[in-house]
């Protein structure tokens, strides 16, 4: 697209922010909104549907459509949560806005944010906890309760108006908070709190909403507790129960102030158990972004052995996993080449392992065995003379050595459990 002649629109938005805003959207993929126009579909007329969204954002005349409500399973395991997927003209106006308002957020964030960050990620946050469990002996997890779908738009707003003197950005963000909710059946949902999770600002005006509901408040009152937080889910580092037990009463108590509150059942304190650190307290484990923390025995470099609170993949996300690869009924797939599986295994599996795999891989093994058993299972099936498991084992040999080995998870084990 040109460059646009603004002066006689009131906000000054650039065709070059609305092409770099859809490049985002493209590459961030994702599913069709309430007009079933995919990402492929919108490309195919890209430049008059990116100068139609540019005209009516810089005249301020864009009213985004209403998002389609769709259940998705959580990221870890444990249950689905309703997601609002916007349209893909709406994605690429929201990046525009969410870039904008970036730029003049983004450094102001504390160093102890961490969920959708340039430069830092979910595995940064477990690192981080996992070192605060070393030197802190208790943790309180914080479960906030409904956060997407309670924040108040009031102080949604308040945040972004105290960072911006953009008032194009000002007006969308206004629009989006109120955009209604279109459920499978048709019938539209209106809000007047909460802004779905699925759309490209929601991530950054939840994090400048709890900048100012937790982070900068978690540094005034209490400057000497570090604390993880991905978004809503946090996790604060205490030194004593007692403290621990204020530390709760205090947040539950900032939070009811910005009209949010602690899941009472989820929230809870945690004695992080270590050797020198035995306790008989109740609750010795938390899960913190699809890794659960808890006592277990580990190797130091030098070969001696010792229990130390570490994290390593839950078993809600392991559940999950298996649950995913025992559904491709790989046994099945006979028209396939060894290649050919290989290749479509390797689309999911190393994803997990660079996920799961950071911390205590060694929890991970019985996972990967399992899909070594279907592949062998699949080598049987197809190949006749594989019937005698003698056999079997000396392809299974033959194949596992072989460089380079096709599927990824084969550097991490060749092992199979045997399977019905």
């Amino acid at each position: 697209m040109d460059q646009p002649k603004s002066k006689d629109r009131p906000f000054a938005i650039s065709k070059q922010a609305v092409m770099e805003a859809f490049r985002k959207v493209r590459a961030n993929q994702g599913g069709p909104g309430v007009d079933g126009c995919t990402i492929e579909e919108f490309e195919s007329e890209l430049q008059n549907r990116l100068y139609v969204m540019w005209n009516r954002m810089s005249s301020g005349s864009y009213f985004p459509p209403p998002v389609k409500a769709v259940e998705v399973p959580k990221p870890h395991g444990g249950g689905v949560r309703i997601l609002g997927v916007p349209t893909v003209g709406d994605r690429v106006a929201q990046t525009v806005v969410a870039m904008e308002l970036e730029k003049v957020v983004e450094h102001k964030f504390h160093p102890s944010s961490y969920g959708y960050r340039p430069g830092r990620s979910a595995l940064d946050a477990v690192g981080a906890c996992r070192e605060r469990c070393f030197t802190h002996p208790w943790a309180l997890d914080c479960d906030i309760a409904g956060f997407f779908d309670n924040v108040p738009h009031d102080l949604i707003v308040k945040a972004v108006e105290a960072n911006t003197d953009q008032k194009w950005v000002l007006l969308y963000v206004r629009r989006w908070l109120i955009a209604p909710m279109q459920r499978k059946d048709g019938t539209l949902e209106q809000r007047d709190r909460g802004t779905p999770q699925g759309s490209a600002i929601s991530p950054l005006l939840a994090n400048l909403f709890l900048h100012y509901a937790f982070d900068k408040w978690m540094a005034r009152e209490f400057p000497s507790l570090p604390f993880e937080r991905y978004c809503d889910d946090i996790v604060v580092h205490c030194f004593s129960e007692k403290q621990t037990q204020y530390v709760w009463e205090r947040i539950a108590a900032r939070l009811g102030e910005v009209g949010l509150q602690l899941h009472p059942e989820k929230t809870k304190i945690v004695h992080c158990a270590q050797d020198g650190r035995e306790c008989s307290f109740e609750s010795t484990s938390f899960t913190f972004l699809g890794y659960t923390f808890q006592t277990r025995s580990a190797q130091r470099k030098d070969g001696s052995v010792f229990n130390g609170f570490l994290p390593a993949v839950s078993k809600d996300a392991m559940k999950k996993m298996s649950r995913e690869v025992h559904s491709w009924r790989l046994h099945r797939w006979t028209t396939l080449s060894l290649k050919e599986l290989a290749a479509w295994v390797n689309l999911v599996v190393p994803g997990w392992l660079n996920y799961y795999g950071r911390f205590y891989r060694s929890a991970l093994m019985p996972f990967l065995r399992r899909i070594n058993a279907y592949i062998l299972r699949w080598a049987r099936k197809k190949y006749k003379r594989l019937r005698s498991f003698k056999r079997a084992l000396a392809w299974w040999k033959r194949v596992t050595e072989c460089d380079p080995r096709p599927f990824t998870h084969w550097q991490w084990t060749t092992v199979f459990f045997m399977t019905g």
